[in-house]
């Protein structure tokens, strides 16, 4: 497998800024959030909060991190990194490519801080 379309463009809503998708994997289906941040690029994560088993997509988008709705804490979309407590793990990051409209997820193999970085900057 490898990166799957999981929607639009236009599907991730404007006033939410997240959608959430199930993307099939090796291991089963893989809840993921699509997220437009602040600047207009797309992202995509888990959408399970690292802290608890909560998701993600019903929290905040806030320039480039996203809050968990439960007990607030935060994750930089671009490398998965919590910037506020409680959550001390980082969520994974898919690389995220879109081609005309389409919106292509690829949940094989999650990109570390770094590589999620060199992605952000090279395919946004």
């Amino acid at each position: 497998m490898s990166a799957q379309r999981v929607c639009s463009v236009t599907d991730v809503p404007a006033d939410t800024n997240v959608l959430r998708v199930e993307v099939p994997g090796p291991a089963g289906t893989v809840p993921v959030a699509v997220v437009r941040d602040e600047h207009g690029d797309l992202h995509a994560v888990s959408d399970i909060c690292s802290h608890q088993d909560v998701s993600l997509s019903e929290g905040e988008v806030d320039d480039c991190t996203i809050e968990c709705w439960l007990h607030g804490s935060r994750f930089d979309l671009r490398t998965g990194r919590p910037t506020a407590l409680p959550a001390t793990r980082p969520i994974p990051v898919y690389r995220l490519t879109v081609e005309g409209e389409d919106v292509l997820v690829d949940v094989t193999a999650p990109l570390g801080a770094d590589a999620a970085e060199s992605a952000t900057s090279k395919e946004r």
